[in-house]
């Protein structure tokens, strides 16, 4: 669930060349079977969950069982790929919400739209999740969790400089943070902040904070928004924020290289912002002083939307079991079995059964990605990316740079 990116389809999907589906789909022996893909964090980390949703679907469709086959992130969409290729998919396969659109677009999924109300809690789905499940007004999956994005800090730090509480605003915390850096000026290579300048799924909070968005859909073509008086806003309070907390010398660095915690649990930062995750890998030295709140947003007393990652579950169109699919997928989302989720530290995929933990809070406003079909081809083309590093860098102002950007997202989404 962390930074998933979306693989482009192989070439065996395009050409109908049959590769290795015997192993990848585990070869369906009996009519009364039903073949799920999930992921190994399933396997690993809420294994009662599975069985649950298994014996519920069980008995209520004698003489069925269930096969669940563990997938990798490394290799899932390469392997799903050869199943249709060899026109032998499962019949549920879980994928991560950056990696549906080309997949819808492709007509890869069945079409839901008539069976939502058939989903437990389907009027009050997470926002980011549900955007990530739609094509075309239409829906091909059912969020199954989410994970938010959180400012993961030191707890110590801030109560050195005299801070004892969460920032209201986005400007009480620049001011925060300028009082850790005054109070921690003696370490070398210290920042009140880190954030790695050209990471978009940060960066694009602010432009969503400020009312703004990547790109819409006008009468059947794309149109980049970063231009918009709203997204410009966003952007330069980025840039703003940027200069004023990070290093100057991440202006250009993505948020792999190095990794914020890394930064953090070296003691050169006091802040990070990015996946509640974080928290795992800040150093065994400051485990007992690391907290997380959610980012404040610009306006006093609410918070910036996080990019909202996480899953989705999906029924195959070439599935000959879809009815099935569609039970199982609705057992495995019920109230009962989210809230599970949410007991071993998963946000769960509907507002109603959010609780007021800091991981929660944050889900609650969230924003994604445009469902474009060709938008995992403006990831890979790094136009967020370039266009940040310019911004930052002072290559080209904010609204050259956005411009630049608008007219190759809008190229990039047209092509047919």
């Amino acid at each position: 669930m962390r930074y998933r990116v979306l693989a482009v389809i192989v070439a065996a999907l395009a050409l109908g060349v049959v590769a290795a589906t015997a192993a990848a789909s585990g070869n369906r022996t009996a009519s009364h079977t039903l073949t799920v893909w999930l992921q190994v964090d399933a396997q690993n980390g809420w294994p009662s969950v599975v069985a649950a949703a298994n014996t519920a679907f069980q008995n209520s469709n004698p003489g069925w069982t269930v096969n669940v086959q563990y997938q990798s992130w490394g290799d899932h969409l390469t392997k799903f790929d050869a199943t249709i290729a060899g026109n032998d998919t499962p019949d549920v396969i879980e994928m991560g919400n950056t990696e549906m659109t080309k997949y819808m677009a492709a007509g890869a999924f069945a079409n839901l739209s008539s069976y939502k109300g058939s989903f437990a809690n389907s009027s009050k789905w997470l926002g980011g999740l549900t955007k990530s499940s739609m094509y075309n007004g239409k829906l091909f999956g059912v969020p199954y969790y989410a994970g938010s994005r959180l400012v993961t800090y030191r707890t110590d730090l801030f109560k050195k400089a005299g801070i004892s509480k969460a920032p209201r605003s986005l400007g009480q915390f620049e001011s925060d943070l300028a009082k850790v850096k005054a109070k921690e000026s003696k370490i070398k290579g210290f920042s009140p902040f880190y954030m790695a300048g050209t990471d978009w799924y940060s960066a694009l909070s602010f432009v969503y904070d400020y009312g703004g968005s990547i790109a819409v859909q006008k009468g059947g073509k794309w149109i980049g928004t970063l231009t918009s008086k709203k997204s410009i806003a966003g952007l330069t309070a980025y840039k703003n924020f940027f200069k004023a907390t990070s290093p100057k010398s991440a202006a250009t660095l993505n948020e792999a290289n190095p990794a914020p915690y890394t930064v953090f649990s070296q003691n050169r930062t006091s802040a990070i912002f990015g996946p509640g995750w974080f928290s795992c890998c800040t150093g065994k030295k400051y485990t007992k002083v690391t907290g997380q709140f959610v980012m404040p947003s610009h306006k006093a007393g609410k918070s910036m939307p996080g990019f909202l990652g996480g899953s989705d579950l999906a029924v195959p169109a070439e599935s000959n079991n879809q009815a099935q699919a569609r039970a199982w997928i609705a057992d495995f989302t019920s109230s009962t079995n989210e809230k599970a989720l949410q007991a071993v530290g998963n946000i769960p995929n509907a507002t109603n059964l959010l609780n007021n933990t800091v991981n929660d809070r944050a889900a609650t406003e969230s924003w994604f990605v445009p469902t474009a079909a060709h938008w995992v081809d403006v990831e890979n083309g790094n136009i967020l990316r370039t266009m940040l590093g310019q911004i930052l860098t002072g290559k080209l102002s904010v609204k050259q740079a956005a411009a630049t950007a608008d007219a190759n997202i809008a190229y990039t989404l047209n092509q047919p």
